[in-house]
């Protein structure tokens, strides 16, 4: 059976939506995934769909999500390091993983933090994986 993991950021904008599109890419076959934010933004960061693009990710239909649009319980919670309170959603297991948001920054701050939330990604499906 799949775990519900949702990644969560306050605009899920980039970071949450760079770890939404690795974790269907490399876990699809474990992970049951879901992002949001708390916030309402207009759109995905096209720098963030740009590096994403380069690493075979297609994000280019990924939109913005609210909490209200995801599953009120999941066995995952990841928040990307808001530095804002972080939402809560019940789940089994949460961590916080603490990334910088490359926003406004140059196309290699974007990606710097892909390449990050891939490795983080792999270890979660490598930890879930030993689980089963």
């Amino acid at each position: 059976m799949r775990k519900k993991v949702a990644f969560i950021c306050v605009h899920n904008s980039c970071r949450s939506q760079m770890a939404e599109g690795w974790a269907k890419k490399l876990g699809s076959d474990v992970l049951e995934v879901y992002s949001a934010g708390t916030e309402e933004y207009p759109e995905v960061k096209p720098l963030a769909v740009q590096v994403m693009e380069e690493a075979g990710v297609d994000m280019s239909e990924h939109t913005p999500k609210l909490l209200s649009d995801i599953p009120t319980e999941v066995d995952i919670l990841i928040t990307m390091g808001c530095n804002v309170v972080c939402p809560f959603i019940p789940n089994s297991h949460n961590e916080d993983w603490g990334l910088d948001d490359p926003s406004g920054g140059p196309i290699e701050d974007y990606r710097e933090t892909r390449d990050l939330i891939k490795e983080k990604v792999e270890d979660l499906i490598s930890i879930v994986k030993k689980e089963e």
